[in-house]
Order: C-alpha cells, then sequence, then structure tokens
C-alpha cells in the first residue's frame, strides 16, 4: 500500500534520542519544534504502535514519565536546554491515552509488568493533581469537570498569546480537557483492576462526570457541544469531536452523530479540520501574513492535520464499522493522499488555510499530522 509506505517513512522523521534521559523522544514538527509532550502524546500510536516501534514506544512513555511535575507532563522542552515549560492541561490525560493504546497494542505479561512498574505510579500521581488542584489553575470542582486556566494561561492546545493579548482564552471547563479527564479515569479503573488494586474510586468518580458533562456541555441551540462551560461558549469548534474519538466516552448515540455530523458540515477541509465555524465574525480564511496576522489566524479558522485522525475515528464510529462506512472514511482522506504525494513531498503540513484551496502552511513535517493519519488508516 504506497500511502501506508509513505506515511510509515515519515513517521520516521520525528523519532530521535534526548540526552537527557538516554531515551527516545519525538519531535513535533520540521523545521521549528523540539519535543512537546501534547504534541507527541497524540501521534505516539501512530508513529510507534502502527509502526511496530514496541521499544521506541517504551522509552517515549519513560522519557516524559522522568519529568512530570506536580501532575503535569511538560508542554514543551525549549531547545537551549532550558528547564521545561509545563503550562498544559492535556498532555497528562493525553499521557492516558497513549499508555492505553500501547496496551492493546501489546496485551502480553512484559507490558503489562513494564506499565505497572514504570508508569502506573506516575498515572495515579497526575489523577490525584488534577482532583486536589495544581498549577495553572488546574483542578476539580464539585462536579467532578476540571477547571483549566485562569488570566493569561494558556494551556490547551489552542495557546497562542501575543504580550497581554489571549486569543482564544477557553478558561473554565474546556470539552476536551474534561473528554480527556473522563477517559483517564477510565483508563485508571481498568488499570487498577489488571492489576489487584480494588480501588473502585475511579470508576465512581467517572460516573459522576459522565452525569455532569451531560449535563453541561450539551447545547441544544446548536445540536452539538459548548467548547467551553462556566463561561458557556457556545463556539462551534473542533475539541468536540474528542468527546465521541476517545476509546472512553459518555455520549449517547444521537448527540454523537449530530457532533461528527457539524464537524463534517463545518468544519472539516480535507485535509484536516477547521479551528473555527467559518460562519463565526471571528473566522481567518487564511494564515499568512504578518506574524500578528497570523497568530490571529492560527486558532480562528485555520484548519489542523492532526485533528482529521479523531475525526476519521468518529466517523467510522458513528455510521457503523462497515465495508460502505470504510470506503467513505478511505475517501476523506483522499486530499492527504495528494497532498502528500504532491504538494508536501514526503510528509504532512501541520496547518492549512481555513478557506479553499487550503494551501499548506506552518512545519512543512508535523509529527501528530502524519501520526494521526497513519493511525486512523
Amino acid at each position: 500500500d504506497d500511502f501506508a509506505d509513505r506515511l510509515v517513512l515519515a513517521a520516521d522523521q520525528f523519532l530521535c534520542d534526548r540526552a537527557s534521559t538516554g531515551y527516545k523522544t519525538v519531535l513535533a514538527g520540521l523545521p521549528w519544534f523540539t519535543d512537546w509532550g501534547r504534541d507527541t502524546m497524540i501521534a505516539f500510536t501512530g508513529l510507534t504502535l502502527c509502526t511496530g516501534r514496541r521499544k521506541d514506544a517504551e522509552e517515549i512513555l519513560l522519557t516524559f514519565s522522568k519529568y512530570i511535575r506536580h501532575g503535569i507532563v511538560p508542554n514543551m522542552f525549549p531547545d537551549d536546554n532550558a528547564a521545561p515549560l509545563y503550562n498544559t492541561a492535556d498532555a497528562s490525560l493525553w499521557y492516558f491515552y497513549a499508555v492505553w493504546q500501547y496496551l492493546q497494542y501489546y496485551p502480553d505479561t512484559a507490558a503489562n509488568a513494564f506499565v505497572q512498574e514504570n508508569i502506573y505510579p506516575h498515572l495515579k500521581e497526575i489523577i490525584s493533581a488534577y482532583k486536589n488542584g495544581t498549577d495553572f489553575s488546574i483542578y476539580m470542582e464539585e462536579d467532578g469537570l476540571i477547571h483549566a486556566g485562569s488570566g493569561l494561561d494558556q494551556i490547551t492546545w489552542m495557546d497562542v498569546r501575543v504580550g497581554d493579548w489571549v486569543a482564544t482564552p477557553r478558561h473554565g471547563k474546556p470539552v476536551e480537557i474534561n473528554a480527556l479527564w473522563y477517559n483517564a479515569l477510565c483508563t485508571m479503573d481498568m488499570l487498577q483492576a489488571k492489576f489487584g488494586d480494588n480501588d473502585e474510586s475511579y470508576r465512581q468518580l467517572a460516573s459522576l462526570v459522565k452525569t455532569s458533562f451531560n449535563k453541561r456541555f450539551w447545547n441544544e441551540n446548536t445540536g452539538c457541544l459548548y467548547d467551553v462551560v462556566d463561561e458557556d461558549d457556545d463556539t462551534i469548534r473542533p475539541n468536540q469531536i474528542y468527546a465521541v474519538s476517545l476509546p472512553f466516552t459518555m455520549l449517547d448515540k444521537e448527540r454523537e452523530k449530530a457532533i461528527v455530523d457539524t464537524v463534517m458540515d463545518k468544519l472539516y477541509v480535507g485535509c484536516g479540520l477547521r479551528s473555527l465555524d467559518p460562519d463565526h465574525k471571528d473566522y481567518h480564511p487564511i494564515y499568512i501574513g504578518s506574524l500578528s496576522k497570523r497568530d490571529h489566524a492560527y486558532h480562528q479558522g485555520t484548519a489542523w492535520g492532526f485533528l482529521l485522525g479523531g475525526f476519521i475515528s468518529a466517523y467510522v464510529k458513528v455510521n457503523g464499522r462497515t465495508k460502505a462506512t470504510a470506503l467513505c472514511a478511505d475517501k476523506l482522506l483522499d486530499p492527504v493522499r495528494e497532498h502528500l504525494l504532491n504538494n508536501c513531498i514526503g510528509s504532512i503540513c501541520e496547518i492549512f488555510d481555513g478557506d479553499a484551496p487550503h494551501n499548506g502552511r506552518g512545519c512543512y513535517a508535523q509529527a501528530w499530522s502524519v501520526g494521526e493519519v497513519l493511525r486512523c488508516y
């Protein structure tokens, strides 16, 4: 399969050694980015598990475990040997997803022992930190949902900040953070049973989160999810797709289908998903010009390649795993084939213009763009 072969070769470009740990890590994007926690955990499955790189997968999990602080997986490692930055609410939660995927690909005794000995204690640390409160205003409220961010902090992946101007604040309870939180709790419940802890607290808390999430996030007016609650941001953004695509989810089938249909209609552009509904007054159609102009567009209309992975997975889930669905999902990837062969030869860009012809922008090779397309394919 030529498409798969090209994706595997593209995946090889991002794996490298981290001298500070002696283990493998993932460069987030070429030519500019070093290793980022969020990007690594999202790209992890495609880059290492789909390609059979078991040892590399284990080393990447170990690399980031060494730097967990106050229950937070590093947001990024600067390229000047400075201390890691920890301004992220989602990297730690995506870490659970990476561990879960590792155990799905390698459900053997050695893999279980590796996780139990090296990773499980850190997962407990993360859950405790999020429940009791940690840096960057990350804490669990009485309804079981996670609050994140305040002031000028930018701690979700929509993280543009220029001086005192914050493009997409998203302070409160972001939708993907709480979808990931539920997924993390369910993963921990699976692990505690596997490792004989006899601890029902994760399952009980997950049940509370599910009830609260359905009560707070569903927006009858738009027929999909709020992007952030507390301040009830009803902007149609792609973050809600993870409430459908993650291994453990909280919504009924009708709501999941409605979300996928909305994202397809408003945000899908071929090689990625727009970061904002094009009908919104703040929508920016192209990512071009001065740094200030590009920062205004970065999460306000620009399409992102990595989001395609979650979308394809969600599309297949809600439409049923049939041959017809598979063919439709495969056709949704045709623009990526064209991009990989003719527009950005040998890799997949970081971002794309929100408006046609959806030109590739940003990094010419992005780890999570490649990893997520490879995984869902």
